[in-house]
């Protein structure tokens, strides 16, 4: 049964908490795809469009990355936010170019995975999902905490620190395959 909410996205629902991750995806094949970290929402959509023109969300920024590389993670990220939103009740939501809405704590654990993935490897993307995925909901929130707070912002802060820790325990971690949901493996061709 689906809770019958004001969401919009990846389970924001402004009219609770306006705190929430925005993820802009360029429709250009070769286009960026870019996350912030919003602490109001504003429903106008031209007003955003001006704010962020304007560079307003400069200091929110957390991410930018090549749409090719988002693509190598971004179904496996939409399957465990999807199943996670359905636990407890509300609908599932997917990608689209443009605006991207994602709840906070949410957000959050999805950073996690796009900050080890930003200069990572490509061909360490099955290993950094599998292991991402083995995190718990509050070992993710915990490890944004600590990487936010340290190398948080999307240009200054790249491939340092907490970033670069991200990306080697989530790369270069062995994988237990066991702790992987099953809607979730045969993304990578896996049976389990």
């Amino acid at each position: 049964m689906t809770k019958e909410y004001e969401m919009l996205g990846f389970g924001f629902m402004p009219k609770d908490n306006e705190h929430h991750f925005h993820v802009i995806i360029d429709a250009a094949p070769k286009g960026n795809v870019l996350i912030t970290e919003q602490f109001n929402y504003t429903e106008n959509d031209d007003k955003r469009k001006i704010d962020f023109k304007l560079g307003r969300f400069d200091s929110n920024l957390k991410s930018v990355m090549p749409k090719v590389r988002w693509n190598l993670f971004a179904e496996a990220l939409q399957n465990e936010l999807n199943r996670r939103l359905r636990q407890h009740g509300f609908r599932s939501a997917k990608w689209k170019n443009g605006d991207n809405y994602v709840s906070r704590l949410l957000g959050k654990e999805m950073m996690v995975l796009i900050w080890a993935m930003e200069e990572a490897d490509p061909g360490l993307a099955e290993a950094a999902v599998k292991n991402w995925l083995g995190l718990r909901p509050e070992e993710r929130w915990w490890l944004f905490t600590m990487t936010n707070a340290a190398t948080g912002h999307a240009t200054n802060d790249r491939s340092k620190g907490w970033r670069k820790a991200l990306r080697f325990a989530l790369t270069e971690n062995p994988v237990d395959t066991r702790k992987i949901p099953k809607d979730i493996s045969p993304l990578f061709g896996e049976e389990i």
